[in-house]
């Protein structure tokens, strides 16, 4: 078997009509399911809920889950709120900095841009505390390339030592070369 796509993400959110709006106006997304039940399908549990589905481009779908039975939300306390989070990728720097003129305009903070080298991004949360990513890619095939290269070296290497392998700290410290930048 070999996947061919993901059919869908989901992540819990605190209002289900507030996260519909909000990724609409902020990430253009258009709803394109709403799913309503009383119970659980896989488990049969009495739960109700509300299951939104939105359009992320390129056949891609993020669905929301509004549960009003449950504990309120929270996060994995033991995890940094800079780790789990959603990464969308834009066609345009410019559609970055818009996006994020929109959301600073309306008093959400954002982080970035950030240059990771290889894409450019910003930081943000929605509605329902989840992070979020827009991403615009800038590495070339020869920086692609190189990562290639090292991959599973790195892997490796981590999975030894527990330390950041130094394979491609030319990210990092602006090694790389106007030719590798150009292809």
């Amino acid at each position: 078997m070999k996947i061919k796509k993901i059919h869908h993400v989901a992540y819990r959110c605190i209002d289900a009509k507030q996260t519909v709006e909000w990724y609409a106006k902020y990430l253009n997304m258009d709803l394109v399911l709403a799913i309503a039940e009383d119970q659980v399908p896989s488990t049969k549990a009495p739960d109700p809920y509300m299951h939104i589905f939105l359009d992320a481009g390129g056949g891609n779908v993020l669905a929301f889950f509004e549960l009003p039975n449950q504990a309120p939300m929270d996060r994995d306390r033991n995890t940094p709120t800079w780790t789990q989070h959603l990464a969308l990728e834009v066609g345009t720097l410019e559609e970055i900095l818009e996006t994020k003129q929109r959301l600073e305009a309306d008093g959400i903070e954002v982080i970035g841009p950030t240059d990771h080298t290889i894409f450019k991004s910003i930081y943000f949360f929605d509605p329902s505390g989840h992070r979020m990513e827009l991403a615009f890619n800038t590495g070339t095939p020869a920086m692609m390339q190189k990562l290639d290269d090292v991959k599973w070296e790195m892997v490796e290497e981590w999975a030894r030592t527990k330390k950041a392998p130094k394979h491609a700290q030319w990210m990092h410290d602006g090694s790389y070369t106007a030719e590798e930048v150009k292809q």
